[in-house]
Parts: structure tokens; C-alpha cells; sequence
């Protein structure tokens, strides 16, 4: 039963881009369908962009790594967050320190309900013994559970995506020609375990760009991914690359206008379907199964390594483990394959 006719719900959402990403569909489809609800999302400030264009929800940042930080700077979060009279906690995160903050919110008898994340489910999926390979219960049924528990049911067919947003002035930035598709591709992601070799993504990129008909926008962060993008687009004449040209805002508005995204098992590829974007996704020792697909993507888009030649996969929930003998499972996907995909997709526009 829902608490009172003008709830404001707390959202604790801390961890990676493209889980803070997952959230937007639920907590769309939530104030669509709850319009007397607001949320305040909990969350660092890097990933506060995100939440810009949604109705009835404002974000928090939370300062990890300063003010907040340890069982003093939770104390002091739990009291700033107080202040906003918080009616009840929709923690997306449940860590500890998402636990400590349930304790405290505890005092004033708040309603605190933590995702259940299915940790023995997806411990025994990357089980090499494991007896069959099933898809677990997807993040946004998870996320939607929460809600559920809370009086705010939601199913994933009222979920939804975000509208597109004004292309930023900056594109010019990038030299990008008018009159070609607009595409992105994000090759890197946060363990070696998800990325498609470099060499691979560079053909992939290199067969792209020689069609002539596509504006190729590319992704990533960091110095050192920056230098292999720079080097890309002086490569290739249709290359383009965003990363340390544009503020993250940008690249979101940048993103939610393409006609398609290639990414690995990503960051990138969830902020793409947040927008609706058609993403195309390589998956190395990570699987759909796991939970983390993007929204509403087909499935078909998911181009998967060979489990006949390397049964353990899923070896990894989140890529960052693997077997010995598994370093090259994405190899197993060939270039030409990722080519013959993103054109299939690029073609239903035509």
C-alpha cells in the first residue's frame, strides 16, 4: 500500500554509469504512473546528467570520497538527507554502505527496502559445473521488486525511455559532415574480460568508415583510451572522437541521437537504450543471462563468444574473472560478423 498521496522516495543508486543508467526506465514509468510521487536520486555527481530531463526527480551528490565518506560521513549523509523529509528508501545499491544508511534510517522508522541481487543466482550461473544455462531475473525486474515492496508496483511494459535532446552546439566540435547516419561505437568497457581486442574493433571501424555513408562517434574516457580514439580518427576520415571534447551532458545528448550504438557489455550501450537507441552489444565472459541487457533491446543484438569452444561462459558476472584458457573468447566473433550486424540495423531506417 503506498504510503501517502505525495511520497517522496529516496533512490540509492552508487555504482557504475550503466547501472545508474538501467535505473532511468523504471523511475520514468514510475512517475508517469505515480505522478504524486517525487524521487530524489542518491547518487555521484558524474552520473547526475543522466536524471536532467525526467519530471519529479531531482538528484543528491553524494561526496564518496569526502564529506560522506566512512561511518562519520554516512552520518552526516543520513542527516542531510533527512532534512529533505525523505518518506521512504529505494535502495538499488545494497552495500555496505548503502546497509549502514538503512540502520540510521531505521531511527526514524523510514521504510528501507534494499534490492535483492540475486547473488547465490548468479553465483551458481558462472558455476562451470552449473547443470543448464537460464536467464536470471532481468536488473529492472529487480529494480521494479523494490518498488513493488514499497507500495508502487510497476511492470516492465510501463517502463520507458527517455526523449531524445537538442544536438549539442559542441558537435561542431568534431568536424562531424551533415547528411550521414549518425552511429557511435564505445570499444572499451571497464574489465579486459568485455572489450573486443583492439585490432578486431579497429577493422570493424575501418569497414564502416570506407562505406562513406556513416558519421562514426567515438567513446571512451581515460588517457590512455583517448590516445587509441585520437589515433582512430586521424585514421579514418568519418571518425569522430567525443571523449575529452564534449562534457558528459553533451555526450548524452549527442548519444540519444544517434541512429545506433556499438558497444561491449557497457556503460555506454545502456545509456544508448535509456534514449532508445538501437545498440548492438559484444559480449566476451559476460552473457545476457546475467541480467544486465539493455532496455528493451532485441536480442539478436547481442553478438555472444563461442560456448561451444568455451562452454564456462558465463565465467564472470561483471567481467573481471575469468579461466585460464578463456583470455580469447572474443575472438570468436568475427569482425565481419559486427559489420554485417550494425549494417542490418542501420538498414531498417532505410
Amino acid at each position: 500500500m503506498a504510503i501517502n498521496n505525495t511520497t517522496h522516495i529516496l533512490v540509492i543508486r552508487l555504482s557504475a554509469m550503466g547501472d545508474v543508467a538501467m535505473t532511468v526506465p523504471v523511475i520514468i514509468g514510475l512517475i508517469k504512473k505515480y505522478p504524486q510521487i517525487k524521487i530524489t536520486v542518491l547518487t555521484k555527481s558524474f552520473t547526475a546528467p543522466i536524471f536532467a530531463d525526467i519530471p519529479n526527480v531531482s538528484v543528491f551528490n553524494a561526496d564518496v570520497k569526502g564529506k560522506h565518506k566512512g561511518f562519520k560521513g554516512l552520518w552526516r549523509l543520513y542527516r542531510e538527507l533527512k532534512s529533505l523529509n525523505i518518506n521512504a528508501v529505494a535502495d538499488l545499491h545494497n552495500v555496505l554502505r548503502s546497509t549502514i544508511l538503512k540502520q540510521f534510517f531505521k531511527l526514524s522508522t523510514t521504510p528501507f527496502i534494499q534490492i535483492d541481487k540475486g547473488r547465490a543466482e548468479k553465483k551458481e550461473l558462472i558455476n562451470p559445473n552449473r547443470v543448464s544455462l537460464q536467464p536470471l531475473t532481468s536488473t529492472f525486474e529487480r529494480y521494479a521488486d523494490v518498488f513493488n515492496k514499497l507500495g508502487y508496483p510497476i511492470a516492465t511494459n510501463e517502463m520507458e525511455i527517455l526523449s531524445s535532446k537538442p544536438i549539442p552546439e559542441t558537435l561542431l566540435d568534431l568536424n562531424v559532415t551533415k547528411g550521414k547516419m549518425l552511429i557511435g561505437i564505445a570499444p572499451f568497457a571497464a574489465f579486459q574480460g568485455k572489450m573486443y581486442p583492439l585490432p578486431l574493433i579497429e577493422k570493424v571501424i575501418k569497414a564502416l568508415n570506407d562505406t562513406d555513408k556513416y558519421n562514426i562517434v567515438l567513446f571512451g574516457g581515460g588517457i590512455k583510451e583517448i590516445e587509441v580514439l585520437n589515433t582512430w580518427e586521424q585514421q579514418f576520415n568519418n571518425c569522430h572522437n567525443a571523449a575529452g571534447i564534449l562534457s558528459f551532458s553533451d555526450e548524452l545528448s549527442l548519444i540519444s541521437n544517434l541512429k545506433l550504438m556499438l558497444a561491449m557489455d557497457s556503460g555506454n550501450a545502456h545509456l544508448a537504450a535509456m534514449y532508445g537507441v538501437p545498440t548492438v552489444t559484444i559480449w566476451g565472459i559476460t552473457h545476457p543471462y546475467a541480467g544486465f541487457y539493455p532496455f528493451s533491446q532485441p536480442k539478436e543484438n547481442a553478438l555472444l563468444s563461442d560456448r561451444n569452444k568455451y562452454p564456462a561462459i558465463p565465467t564472470s558476472i561483471y567481467g573481471n574473472k575469468y579461466p585460464e584458457g578463456y583470455e580469447n573468447v572474443m575472438e570468436t566473433i568475427l569482425p565481419e560478423t559486427v559489420i554485417a550486424k550494425v549494417i542490418e540495423v542501420l538498414n531498417s531506417y532505410i
